[in-house]
């Protein structure tokens, strides 16, 4: 400890964090790098295999309810008359008689695009084999994020001369963002092994494929991004930063991905809700986590997080997408494309791209000119510039889910997780430094861990339930004045002032509460999980919670005594007390 109290924190991080990998995997997006790192990769968490089937499938999980029901369309256009009138413009079906633009669809021309530099096209992914013989590697060509490579026209009639040679060998596999800008006319499909926070098992994508797809995913950013190789990985501890929506027997599938297949010498499991607190130094916070898919919320006090606070939202950054589409195709202001963000992976990167750039959340009319690009089967990437309307609408749906209409991806088999072998079972009377009990536990009643608990209710009111579940007025009062968001969403324009607003009105008028606060950022919403599980190893100098590969493979959670290790809870309290030494 002495050590700990003299040690510069950079010098600190270099030495202890170079051989330390962070892995913080979400629905849509895997963060991953080494500890001492200021930033990690953020990769899009999928995988395009080549496929032989016919007709082909581009999108693995074939069990995806699209479509949208009468009384969920009613629900949407009543929520979305509600958010009108709270930002004072028109609602759904309202004619605007003197509109500084037209309300349907017409000739942009004469109006100038709203950010000064045109949005780069996508480029067809190159599925040809690096090391295939020089007549088909005349065809191939490097990604170009500019946008000025071969025109893609001519690359695909190049492709098709070749199609029927002998000499074309295609690629098995295709990760990250490459994956999702394939063509459609290419044998390959997308899988994606996590969805709403959960491992993405259905009838068509069985587990073992899931397993075997996060194996594949995060070797190949191990090799290619960290350039860590097989040989090495005995000399590299991981950690597994997890979203609390995930179960017990997930996170020890995942474990055994990281020991036994990934072959690291050693690992542990942090929560995302908890590590954040960390990434900002902070100790006591209301974590509200808005990642693509699914949003939650948890408290944490003095470096534990509360359990019983645990909140889940099935919505995140990607519902708003699809209701930005939904909008401009409503007021007639979408072009004339066919463009499905389900089952066409570009076309959804294309409407994250257009939210990041255009939604916000304020008052009155928000409007801009924006050039779409357009991906259809057998036709080479075209750009229309249109006028999108009604901006500031997605992202209230934060605050009123059924605009989102959230329920597409249906709920993993829930019998799947009867995990009996439960990793975070008896571990609320373990011991800690000065030799006794961890006080604030005492408290609070044993809870369950399986199923997650899902509302159906906005942000706000997530909020305002998990603090209030605390049920000591000093913490409540300190908590909701030190909410923070994080999450890829959190980025979204008038977000803050959004939330304190309606928190503050969510708050019920007999709770002696009249402040709230949202704290900012120090970084990036979106990784500020991830470098707090940096700072939580490097942290840890005792390692008493960390699994080691032999003992995971002989004994699984058990260590050679019989206990259990000590779950994450736990030893974020340990960690605190380092930091507060």
């Amino acid at each position: 400890m002495d050590y700990m109290k003299t040690i510069v924190p950079t010098n600190l991080f270099t030495e202890r964090g170079s051989n330390i990998v962070v892995i913080n995997p979400g629905s849509a997006n895997i963060r991953i790098g080494l500890a001492n790192q200021d930033t990690p990769f953020n990769v899009p968490h999928c995988i395009s295999r080549r496929t032989t089937q016919l007709p082909k499938r581009h999108v693995q999980d074939q069990m995806l309810n699209s479509q949208v029901t009468t009384a969920q369309h009613m629900e949407r256009e009543r929520a979305y008359d509600m958010i009108a009138s709270l930002l004072r413009i028109p609602f759904l079906d309202e004619e605007v008689a003197n509109s500084s633009y037209p309300r349907k669809m017409g000739r942009v021309d004469a109006y100038p695009l709203q950010n000064n530099t045109k949005e780069p096209e996508f480029t067809w992914t190159d599925v040809l084999e690096k090391n295939v013989p020089h007549s088909s590697t005349k065809v191939e060509s490097e990604p170009n994020e500019g946008g000025t490579s071969e025109d893609p026209t001519l690359k695909e009639s190049k492709i098709k001369v070749e199609s029927n040679s002998s000499e074309r060998k295609y690629r098995q596999y295709i990760c990250g963002e490459e994956a999702l800008r394939i063509s459609p006319t290419e044998p390959y499909c997308l899988h994606r092994p996590i969805r709403r926070g959960h491992l993405n098992i259905s009838q068509h994508y069985p587990t073992q494929q899931v397993l075997e797809d996060l194996h594949t995913i995060w070797d190949w950013i191990l090799v290619e991004k960290l350039h860590i190789p097989h040989s090495m990985r005995n000399m590299y501890s991981a950690i597994l930063v997890l979203p609390e929506t995930f179960d017990s027997r997930e996170i020890k599938e995942m474990l055994s991905i990281v020991l036994r297949d990934l072959r690291f010498s050693s690992a542990v499991v942090h929560q995302e809700g908890l590590a954040a607190v960390f990434g900002n130094g902070l100790s006591t916070a209301c974590i509200v986590n808005i990642g693509a898919q699914v949003t939650s919320v948890i408290c944490v006090e003095d470096g534990v997080t509360i359990p019983t606070t645990q909140i889940s939202l099935r919505f995140g950054g990607e519902d708003i997408s699809r209701c930005l589409l939904w909008t401009q195709r409503h007021h007639q202001t979408w072009p004339p494309i066919r463009t499905d963000a389900l089952s066409k992976p570009v076309d959804l990167l294309v409407l994250n791209r257009l939210k990041e750039s255009y939604c916000q959340i304020k008052e009155g009319e928000v409007e801009a000119v924006a050039m779409v690009q357009s991906y259809e089967d057998g036709m080479p990437p075209g750009s229309h510039k249109t006028r999108l309307t009604a901006l500031n609408v997605p992202p209230m749906g934060l605050f009123y889910p059924t605009l989102l209409v959230p329920d597409v991806y249906p709920p993993p088999p829930r019998s799947w997780f009867n995990d009996y072998d439960d990793m975070l079972e008896d571990t609320w009377h373990m011991d800690f430094p000065g030799g006794s009990a961890f006080p604030m536990w005492e408290s609070y009643p044993i809870f369950q861990t399986k199923p997650k608990k899902e509302d159906n209710i906005g942000v706000a009111e997530a909020i305002t339930k998990s603090i209030l579940l605390t049920g000591r007025i000093d913490l409540q009062r300190k908590l909701f004045c030190s909410m923070q968001l994080i999450g890829g969403a959190a980025l979204s324009d008038g977000l803050i002032p959004a939330v304190e607003e309606r928190v503050l009105h969510a708050i019920p008028s007999h709770e002696a509460i009249d402040t709230v606060e949202v704290l900012q950022s120090r970084m990036n919403p979106a990784f500020v999980s991830w470098k707090g599980g940096a700072i939580l190893g490097i942290l840890d100098i005792s390692r008493d919670a960390w699994i080691h590969r032999e003992d995971w493979i002989r004994n699984g959670i058990h260590i050679r005594s019989g206990r259990k290790y000590k779950d994450s809870y736990y030893l974020q309290a340990q960690a605190m007390c380092y930091l507060n030494s």
